[in-house]
């Protein structure tokens, strides 16, 4: 008999945990999942990726009755905002996806351990004041919300994402801090519904890490939506006091202090890996600076046996990312080859126009040699002109002496669809002339990618 439990735990079920657990029982490996929510798929399908686009898109659709865009279509409407029903289209899309998760589980005889996990040693975790021995044990707890020091979020005022996703009103001002992904999308949300939205950002544009172009272009856009941006300024405190919040802002750079009153403050300016009481050094395990797992290639840790994946290793957080590791962890501990290209990794922002990109920004890309950029606008596609979605480009980066695509950027109404089409010419070393005289269907908002393509080339025709 085994000394063995199992051959591969993996302790967290979010898309990198449960993909990973799932992809090592279809290899024949006996597998388990650790996880201590009531329900599986983590924070993306409980309280993130998931109920935020349902709300996004319910949000959407308000606006798009309520401020008169339908009227002008020739489509008159009487629209009154149902805030419990939102919710609850919400709730449901979270049941059925957690749901289906712990039906894939039970279908591949994955099983689910409940509780919280730590190590005991290099080999064994305890769970729930059980203790389990396995071959292979991977980490995908993902990450967390990083708090604002001096700030205490209590989900009612002063609330993460979570709390922003279960807002029982409309707020009359909300303020975000963070002018980051994630507090654009929800000040969105409920800029839409109604809310005056104000956006803190600390650094001079929003969207670190995006393209410097993109990140302009967006400013111009929330701020036509009505957004208020208040950039280079820092958060100095947050005041709670009979259901209203003050908060404290000054210049980043340091000058005299203001305060915004609001109903609600969303505290958005980041995310940290959740790596705290797991107890990694009673496997031999330690974390960088950053309290991430450094992995190799493989995704394996300096202690055999032990796997990572996901937020808790280096890299962009995001879900996409993780599954694909999942994947790439389970078929190496079965001895396959498990690949995933971190130079071709899209991300996307899900407002309205969304914003894509993959590969390297025009910044990173100039720093590594000469380059070729094309762009073309989202108001010379026809699609986009018929559609009365004039906002937004599409960028191609090449390198300039052997034309390969090395950067996508996009911000059109379904940046995050076509931002597909980039990555895939990227995963397979694609030139701006391949993207360029590939037929595209028309008309389709992906004929803004040709166009850019033969930009790039020096041969546009609709510009």
């Amino acid at each position: 008999m085994s000394d063995y439990d199992f051959d591969v735990i993996v302790i967290g079920a979010g898309p990198g945990g449960y993909v990973a657990a799932i992809r090592a029982a279809q290899l024949g490996l006996k597998t388990a999942c650790v996880e201590s929510r009531e329900t599986l798929g983590g924070t993306c399908l409980n309280v993130g990726c998931i109920p935020s686009k349902a709300m996004l898109h319910a949000s959407e659709l308000y606006d798009e009755a309520a401020s008169g865009k339908l009227a002008k279509l020739g489509i008159k409407t009487q629209v009154e905002l149902d805030l419990d029903t939102m919710h609850g289209q919400r709730r449901d899309a979270v049941k059925g996806l957690t749901g289906g998760i712990e039906f894939l589980f039970k279908k591949n005889k994955v099983e689910w351990l409940k509780g919280h996990a730590a190590f005991t040693g290099k080999d064994r975790i305890d769970v729930a004041g059980k203790s389990y021995r396995a071959r292979n044990i991977v980490v995908a707890t993902g990450s967390s919300v990083t708090p604002l020091p001096g700030v205490e979020i209590d989900e009612k005022v002063v609330v993460s994402s979570t709390g922003a996703l279960e807002l029982a009103k409309v707020p009359g001002h909300l303020v975000v801090i963070g002018g980051g992904v994630i507090g654009l999308e929800l000040g969105s949300v409920w800029k839409r519904l109604g809310a005056k939205v104000t956006v803190v950002e600390f650094l001079d544009q929003l969207l670190p890490g995006m393209d410097g172009e993109v990140r302009k272009e967006a400013a111009k856009i929330f701020k036509k939506q009505g957004i208020e941006l208040k950039l280079s300024t820092k958060v100095t405190g947050v005041a709670v006091k009979g259901g209203k919040a003050t908060v404290t802002v000054e210049p980043a750079a340091g000058g005299a202090a203001e305060t915004l009153e609001a109903d609600a403050v969303l505290v958005s300016i980041g995310r940290r890996p959740n790596t705290e009481g797991l107890a990694l050094e009673r496997a031999g395990l330690t974390v960088n600076k950053r309290g991430q797992i450094e992995v190799d290639h493989d995704l394996a840790t300096a202690v055999p046996g032990i796997w990572a994946i996901g937020d808790v290793v280096p890299g962009p957080m995001l879900a996409h990312k993780a599954e694909d590791e999942g994947i790439a962890v389970a078929e190496n501990i079965a001895g396959l080859t498990g690949i995933v290209n971190h130079d071709v990794i899209p991300g996307v922002v899900y407002t309205m126009p969304e914003i894509a990109g993959v590969g390297l920004t025009e910044e990173e890309a100039k720093e590594r040699g000469e380059v070729k950029v094309g762009k073309f606008p989202m108001l010379a596609n026809s699609r986009a002109k018929t559609n009365h979605e004039p906002d937004g480009f599409v960028k191609v980066i090449a390198d300039a002496k052997t034309d390969r695509v090395l950067g996508v950027h996009i911000i059109a109404s379904v940046a995050g669809t076509m931002i597909a089409q980039a990555a895939q010419a990227m995963e397979f070393g694609a030139t701006s002339e391949d993207i360029a005289y590939t037929c595209h269907a028309h008309p389709t908002h992906s004929e803004a990618i040709k166009e850019a393509a033969m930009a790039v080339t020096g041969k546009p025709i609709h510009m």
